[in-house]
């Protein structure tokens, strides 16, 4: 009896010293997974999009610059990906059809960018595109060829890419959202399309006739 109260006292023990550095290392418990603690950075640090060069599923190259005056929102994908990409980007399909249609492409276009630049060369982005009724204008899929200036976008957002011996990438997935001056201003969970949808909706109306 005295043993298994020993027992009890000792695994209460440790509990509690696991949770008091659980609470400690992660804020409060408001940061409890290094994921939660990297979106609350990225929002609050709100970092402004890189000049890179895009080259989209059309061949045309361009920056950041052609969507002025309009919001971005943003996944990172690679084709061959056979896990995460493809419901990553059904799920923003599906945003993008409850996003009310008077927006898309006057207030908000949507943007698939791929860190696999040396397979997804635009006609493997045109193909792709396809899968996902994506019309290659109001919601493009381009590539950054210059490994730099990819680098230093997916520092900017936090996106962690990491390559594999088979070709494939283990890598963190989310919604973003670059606002009209192209500043990243949310980061949002790609599983939860409702909210995602409500959320841009919000932001749209609001700044309707800015």
């Amino acid at each position: 009896m005295i043993k298994n109260r020993h027992t009890t006292f000792a695994c209460l023990l440790v509990i509690l010293f696991g949770l008091a550095l659980f609470y400690f290392g992660t804020d409060g418990f408001q940061a409890f997974t290094a994921e939660t603690a990297r979106v609350s950075k990225l929002i609050d640090d709100k970092p402004k999009f890189p000049d890179v060069t895009f080259e989209d599923s059309k061949g045309r190259k361009y920056s950041i610059d052609e969507f002025e005056g309009k919001y971005v929102f943003i996944t990172f994908l690679y084709t061959s990906c056979t896990t995460v990409c493809p419901q990553l980007e059904m799920n923003m399909s599906r945003v993008y059809d409850k996003v009310p249609s008077k927006y898309i492409g006057k207030d908000i276009v949507f943007l698939s960018i791929s860190f696999d630049p040396d397979r997804d060369d635009p006609a493997t982005l045109d193909k792709y595109r396809t899968y996902f009724n994506s019309d290659g204008e109001t919601w493009r899929m381009a590539r950054i060829k210059n490994k730099a200036e990819l680098d230093s976008l997916l520092k900017a957002f936090g996106v962690i890419v990491i390559p594999d011996d088979s070709g494939s990438f283990a890598h963190n997935s989310a919604f973003y959202l670059v606002d009209k001056k192209g500043t990243l201003v949310n980061v949002m969970d790609y599983k939860k399309v409702d909210e995602a949808a409500n959320t841009l909706t919000s932001i749209l109306e609001k700044g309707a006739g800015d």
